[in-house]
């Protein structure tokens, strides 16, 4: 035993880990556009802009959009998360140690994938488009929802909004949004996920949005394709038996990156979080 590793042991807990990260590790990781097997330190995402059409005569020439092309880079870091099993407790805890270590690890693994595209709209989003003074309200909503219109953002059914739990918690006061009367049975919240469609918009809570001395929580509602994540390596997992410590090292580790790709795919609202806010 100290120089091999059961095989099976191995394989379902690369297995546990893998099913735990795509079941709950990220929560955006599918809200953005995503290049996966990237190979090398960098990966490329391509921004078209608008076209324009245009008449042409009879027998004329066609005439040309001529599309302005850039392309925006995505560097690629490496991740790890890593923790030690006893080989002795494994013994006596066998199924529940390894299923709380691989959870551990892919929760880990899934805030820092969550953490890579926030940090990437921090970076790059526009300024917000209300003021910070208030919560989130159905004055702000709109604000944002005719921003996105007048940017041309696609209404395709691709559009997400990313808010705190307070705003949720607000958002879930307004009539507009939680009455069947406005979005129908079929997109109510309270159905067991925290996610609800309304204005053609996933909205979606979540607990690592950027937060200020003042009190004030940036939000953002972008398109899917405003934002690029690369990954070079998906999640993937090592584990070693380690003579000196009588313990296996299990590693999780993967190779990511992100970063806005189209700013005007973009609206930032600024909300404050204070109590008589």
């Amino acid at each position: 035993m100290t120089t091999t590793i059961s095989n099976a042991f191995v394989k379902q807990f690369e297995r546990e880990v893998h099913e735990a990260y795509q079941r709950q590790g990220s929560k955006l990781r599918g809200t953005v556009r995503t290049a996966g097997n990237v190979k090398g330190s960098t990966a490329v995402f391509q921004k078209i802009g608008k076209g324009v059409a245009s008449t042409k005569s009879t027998h004329g020439i066609v005439p040309v959009m001529n599309l302005d092309h850039s392309s925006i880079e995505v560097d690629l870091q490496d991740y790890y998360a890593g923790d030690w099993v006893d080989r002795l407790d494994e013994l006596k805890l066998n199924h529940d140690e390894r299923s709380v270590i691989a959870n551990a690890g892919a929760y880990a693994l899934g805030r820092k994938t969550d953490e890579l595209i926030i940090n990437a709209l921090i970076a790059d989003a526009p300024a917000a488009v209300s003021d910070d003074t208030t919560g989130l309200t159905l004055t702000k909503v709109l604000e944002a929802f005719e921003a996105l219109g007048e940017n041309d953002v696609p209404d395709d059914g691709q559009r997400f909004c990313i808010v705190g739990y307070r705003q949720y918690s607000e958002l879930l006061k307004l009539e507009e949004f939680a009455s069947a009367d406005y979005v129908g049975a079929e997109e109510l919240p309270f159905r067991g996920a925290q996610a609800k469609k309304w204005l053609g918009t996933t909205f979606i809570p979540h607990s690592g949005l950027p937060i200020d001395e003042n009190d004030i929580r940036t939000c953002f509602w972008y398109h899917k394709s405003a934002i690029g994540h690369a990954s070079g390596s998906d999640v993937e997992t090592n584990i070693s038996y380690h003579n000196d410590r009588a313990s296996f090292f299990v590693n999780n580790m993967m190779s990511q990156g992100a970063k806005v790709v189209d700013a005007t795919g973009i609206v930032t609202l600024s909300c404050d979080e204070t109590p008589d806010a």
